[in-house]
């Protein structure tokens, strides 16, 4: 029995849990989506690396967390094409020459009661059993410290040009957790609160999340901040949607392509 793309999609949406926003990122970005589909390629980043290796495995589908072409709202993707931007060209290029099928999941998926990215990154870092109740973003740990759990951090979510601000050895044991880019003033309401003793998240301005959180260290306020990446902050959430595809499209397979963390550091 053969399922298209678009009927996956309903799929999706009939089993999301949640009302789909007025204004949503989330449809297709790229491909017909009425294609037959032979396979779902699950990803944080549809990035060129992740499409090609999808398409090996023989993955039409690419159901994709992050926007194909570099812009949250799509806003740029006429202005890249008519440039005849050769990133922008080579990528679509590639979509068009194998009858790729690209689906953009994204606020669906942040909006499930409990998020279902925070849910999937949590899993990973085993931290899943100690949210507090009520508040999905503060975790209640063993005690340890910034460096270990910075060092935790890396290792189980494959983040290898992870970064911190603080003092190693400073006492922690509440972490608040905010995977991907949410911005200064969720980050700046979370790192403040008297009850967190740091915050862990994907990316953030220097100027801004950075620079209040190293003040915020020098005053005594807390231990301090871990930056972890875009991508590994929010590949494992992918991974959990991954999981939860599988049994609403028996008909094909179902795989993470985990999308690479770009970024190196000199000792990598």
């Amino acid at each position: 029995m053969t399922v298209t793309a678009r009927q996956v999609a309903e799929r999706i949406g009939a089993h999301m849990g949640v009302p789909p926003r007025a204004t949503t990122v989330d449809g297709f970005l790229a491909g017909d989506p009425d294609a037959p589909v032979r396979g779902v390629a699950v990803t944080m980043m549809a990035t060129l690396d992740v499409l090609q290796r999808a398409a090996a495995r023989g993955l039409d589908l690419v159901v994709t967390h992050e926007p194909l072409y570099f812009d949250h709202h799509g806003a740029s993707d006429e202005a890249l094409a008519s440039d005849r931007d050769p990133v922008f060209a080579a990528k679509s290029a590639f979509v068009a020459e194998h009858g790729l099928v690209v689906l953009h999941q994204h606020d669906a998926w942040h909006d499930r009661e409990p998020d279902g990215i925070q849910t999937g990154v949590a899993r990973a870092l085993g931290w899943l059993e100690r949210a507090r109740a009520g508040d999905h973003e503060v975790y209640d740990l063993p005690p340890t410290t910034l460096g270990a759990l910075a060092a935790h951090v890396a290792d189980a979510l494959g983040a290898r040009a992870l970064r911190y601000v603080g003092d190693p050895g400073s006492p922690v044991s509440v972490v608040g957790m905010q995977p991907g880019f949410v911005g200064f003033e969720r980050n700046r309401h979370l790192l403040a609160r008297p009850d967190v003793d740091v915050i862990v998240i994907g990316e953030a301005h220097e100027w801004e999340t950075g620079e209040y959180a190293a003040d915020a260290v020098t005053a005594g306020l807390c231990a301090g901040v871990v930056v972890v990446g875009h991508v590994p902050s929010e590949q494992e959430g992918m991974a959990e949607y991954a999981r939860w595809l599988r049994e609403l499209v028996p008909e094909v397979p179902v795989e993470l392509v985990a999308a690479a963390d770009s970024f190196r550091t000199l000792t990598a």
